[in-house]
């Protein structure tokens, strides 16, 4: 069957590779929708953290099943899976944390993805589709990303928070922090995706980072208080730096964006505040079946959020321009 692979960074390629044979334990999957997500691109870059070449892509993931030994899935049934993993036996796992695992394997990261017509999955990663659209299911994924770094976050109805990067994790922040209650403000460098966030989204308060005043805006939004949550969905040293800056004396900064360098801190700002700093990696089942269900009772729409499309014998086509922001690419989905 047909891959599509990254050799080397900038360098993509259609490979031939066996179609998986289902085992007891798992389950043989058509994959249907491949959505592109920032890792994606990232490891194309060669600036992704934890990766290594040659990897074939692709964990956002919409799928059919063809074949199981799970009698909880039926033939045809439409799911998505979680994509990171575990090992079931490390501290992390024992904790009840197995989105943490110390021996962690992320589909499409560490070990090869879903880039492809067929994929072999562990039954305990499916999640049922609960009759969503295949486009829905292959942003559940991400969704979850934002929504467990919200819980992460403990945020109360009423709360400051200020969301640093309006991409599709960053968007998907948004709406779980709004979903919780926050006055949430959002922070970017990119006009066309603030503006996504305030007509789609309906937040008010945005601010363009290289065109305002980002500190002066925040204190005049929060009436001088600073947000009592920072959230950076960025990915980006300087960004994650900056934030510190525009942190709440008490309040809380999470970050769910990753980068490859050490993070900076005058200690005595952070250290007056008694602030707290914490990371977000990946998500839970728990997290995917608050997805699924809010996106079920209509509280998320992230069909809105899909702005490019491509069939799978396109998409070297088409990579690199996802990576330009005059495109104004917001999520990228691959179909089969």
């Amino acid at each position: 069957m047909k891959a599509l692979s990254v050799q080397t960074p900038t360098e993509l390629s259609y490979v031939l590779i066996d179609k998986p044979v289902c085992e007891e334990g798992k389950s043989l999957l058509k994959v249907e929708r491949i959505g592109i997500c920032g890792t994606d691109l990232h490891a194309y870059e060669g600036t992704q953290p934890y990766f290594t070449y040659p990897r074939i892509l692709g964990h956002e993931l919409a799928l059919t099943v063809a074949e199981t030994t799970d009698q909880d899935f039926a033939i045809g049934e439409t799911v998505t899976i979680i994509p990171y993993f575990n090992c079931g036996e490390c501290i992390s796992c024992r904790m009840g944390k197995p989105n943490c695992c110390v021996n962690m394997k992320v589909f499409g990261v560490h070990v090869d993805g879903g880039m492809c017509e067929y994929v072999l999955i562990p039954n305990e990663y499916l999640v049922h589709g609960k009759g969503l659209g295949l486009d829905e299911l292959a942003l559940v994924e991400p969704l979850a990303i934002g929504a467990h770094g919200v819980r992460r976050a403990s945020i109360e109805a009423g709360e400051f928070v200020l969301v640093i990067g309006a991409g599709p994790i960053g968007l998907g922040t948004i709406e779980f922090a709004k979903i919780a209650g926050a006055q949430v403000i959002v922070l970017d460098i990119n006009d066309h995706r603030l503006n996504f966030c305030h007509e789609k989204l309906g937040v008010t308060s945005i601010i363009n980072g290289l065109k305002e005043d980002a500190l002066l805006k925040i204190k005049e939004i929060t009436n001088g208080d600073m947000p009592t949550v920072v959230i950076d969905a960025t990915g980006n040293l300087n960004a994650i730096n900056r934030g510190f800056d525009y942190l709440s004396h008490g309040g809380r900064y999470v970050l769910i964006g990753l980068q490859k360098g050490k993070i900076s801190v005058v200690h005595p700002e952070f250290h007056k505040r008694e602030a707290t700093l914490m990371s977000s990696r990946n998500a839970t089942k728990m997290d995917f079946e608050h997805v699924i269900s809010y996106m079920k009772n209509g509280l998320i729409n992230p069909i809105n959020y899909i702005t490019h499309s491509v069939q799978f014998e396109e998409v070297i086509d088409h990579f690199d321009s996802w990576l330009k922001p005059q495109n104004h690419v917001i999520k990228a989905l691959v179909r089969f």
